[in-house]
């Protein structure tokens, strides 16, 4: 089976007609720019993209050669999704998630985090509500413009 070796980003959409896949990628997967991978089609692709920022769900990789389109998708992850009646639990919530560095998508309904039975204990513990969901995951990129 040849390996379609992915090595540049391409401003999208494909032209009409182009081989499209798609690879979807979980947050983390996201930050690493090299490695194999395999497209939800099941073609094995191997990243080989230049070191910079995450790579965001909608965009297009291409090989060196070739016709193929591969469009990043975020990948469905096992979440805890955090909500409150008191808005301060909810800001004390985040406050204590990012002082121990965890990733954390921040909405306007709640908080949402990879599901971890620790941190759920402690949300727990802090009377807020937690759901459990497989969802793709989009954490905040932090202060300095870069995820963990």
């Amino acid at each position: 089976m040849t390996q379609l070796v992915l090595c540049r980003r391409q401003a999208g959409p494909p032209p009409i007609g182009a081989e499209r896949l798609q690879l979807a990628l979980t947050a983390e997967e996201r930050t690493r720019l090299r490695g194999r991978r395999q497209t939800l089609g099941g073609e094995a692709v191997l990243l080989q993209l230049p070191r910079s920022e995450p790579l965001q769900p909608g965009e297009w990789l291409r090989p060196a050669e070739g016709p193929a389109w591969v469009e990043v998708v975020a990948a469905a992850e096992p979440l805890l999704e955090v909500r409150a009646d008191d808005g301060l639990a909810l800001l004390q919530a985040a406050y204590h998630l990012g002082n121990r560095h965890v990733a954390v998508e921040i909405g306007t309904e709640g908080l949402r985090l990879l599901d971890d039975p620790v941190l759920a204990h402690l949300l727990e513990h802090r009377g807020l509500r937690l759901g459990r969901l497989a969802a793709p995951f989009y954490p905040e990129a932090g202060a300095y413009g870069h995820g963990h």
